[in-house]
């Protein structure tokens, strides 16, 4: 089979350390052939974890994230909701960060492309926005059904 290689260099050099066989600094692999290593799945935490930092320090909607994310943690503690609920609740929260990553990704590239004004971009970003918006209606409905009987018992 033909083996995967990324062609677009992005930093002074990239094309000679490609052809070398290293990832170099913008971390792509260059032929998907890799040996296992446990440095290497260490590093790939700390690059998630940039963009964790990536997402909270430039996106205000993910702050609205997290401060909905630890009320819905508190207030399953204080409701005593049951495992199945605390399911249901981990998996809207875990969709929501999801799709906020994702679109913010999304939007990064997309302005790296291009800064003007341009329809594709502005309706690929709106499609994107769309699905954390998808996501959050989603999360308030599972909310809602999960803290309901918990907050307004007859």
């Amino acid at each position: 089979g033909r083996k995967a290689t990324w062609t677009i260099p992005s930093w002074p050099g990239a094309e000679a350390v490609a052809a070398a066989g290293d990832s170099g600094p913008d971390h792509r692999p260059t032929d998907g052939a890799a040996p296992f290593s446990l440095r290497a799945r260490q590093q790939s935490f700390v690059f998630a974890l940039a963009g964790g930092r990536v997402l909270l320090r430039g996106q205000h909607n993910a702050w609205i994230h997290a401060a909905a994310t630890l009320l819905v943690v508190v207030l399953g503690l204080v409701c005593r909701v049951s495992r199945l609920e605390w399911v249901a609740l981990a998996l809207a929260i875990g969709l929501v960060w999801a799709m906020e990553a994702l679109n913010t990704a999304i939007e990064l590239l997309a302005d790296e492309v291009s800064l003007e004004q341009r329809a594709r971009i502005g309706r690929a970003k709106d499609v994107a926005a769309f699905a954390v918006l998808a996501a959050a209606l989603a999360a308030v409905a599972i909310g809602l059904l999960v803290f309901w009987p918990h907050l307004f018992r007859q």
